[in-house]
């Protein structure tokens, strides 16, 4: 058990249960210039993602986060400022999940706007506004950014370790480098060839057994 498989409250989903060879692709952070390279080669893979913004940032880049939502991809809630929501006042919790989930709807985005907590952690504070609000909490059981530096390792990794229902994490905003998109490439690449299909995290959601 570890933190982002457990929470006290609430809905938790580090991966869906289902036999369809179907995963989720999503990104934390931003929306930065990042995304004008990274929603080509989505479409170039028939894939749909899910970005997991950080609200300050989408604040001052509405225009990418209205892109993100017309091509067909989800956006979720990374909190407004990417604290830790770990000790943190309820007055605090709301304000960071709720502006966010505003800003969010300013895209035109019409879909359950799911949440991640920054660094994946949370304690009692921020479970239980997200039960009391019907927020699930969306983790992952694939981070090939953590464990890897190379890109054919992070590669590898992935496709290793897939299974149908699982959910990928990549933190891809930041890093202007041609092995950011590469690895992005090279996981629709290989996942692609081994026939799993990419879908939002909604969509995987709603494909559950």
């Amino acid at each position: 058990m570890n933190a982002r498989s457990f929470q006290l409250f609430g809905e938790l989903t580090n991966r869906i249960e289902t036999n369809e060879k179907i995963v989720a692709l999503t990104f934390d952070d931003g929306p930065t210039n990042n995304v004008k390279q990274i929603l080509p080669l989505l479409d170039k893979y028939n894939t749909k993602a899910t970005f997991f913004v950080i609200g300050n940032e989408l604040e001052n880049n509405l225009p990418l986060g209205k892109a993100i939502v017309q091509s067909g991809h989800q956006l979720g809630n990374h909190t407004y400022s990417h604290n830790r929501m770990v000790f943190k006042t309820p007055s605090f919790i709301k304000e960071e999940i709720e502006k966010t989930n505003s800003l969010i709807r300013q895209t035109g985005f019409t879909g359950e706007i799911d949440f991640r907590p920054p660094n994946g952690k949370k304690l009692i504070g921020l479970p239980y506004y997200l039960n009391k609000n019907n927020i699930e909490t969306i983790t992952w059981d694939l981070e090939p950014d953590t464990f890897y530096k190379s890109t054919a390792d992070k590669i590898e990794y992935v496709s290793k370790n897939v299974k149908p229902g699982s959910i990928i994490l990549l933190h891809s905003m930041y890093d202007e480098s041609n092995e950011n998109l590469q690895t992005i490439e090279g996981i629709l690449d290989s996942l692609s060839k081994k026939g799993y299909q990419f879908v939002t995290v909604n969509e995987l959601q709603k494909r559950a057994k």
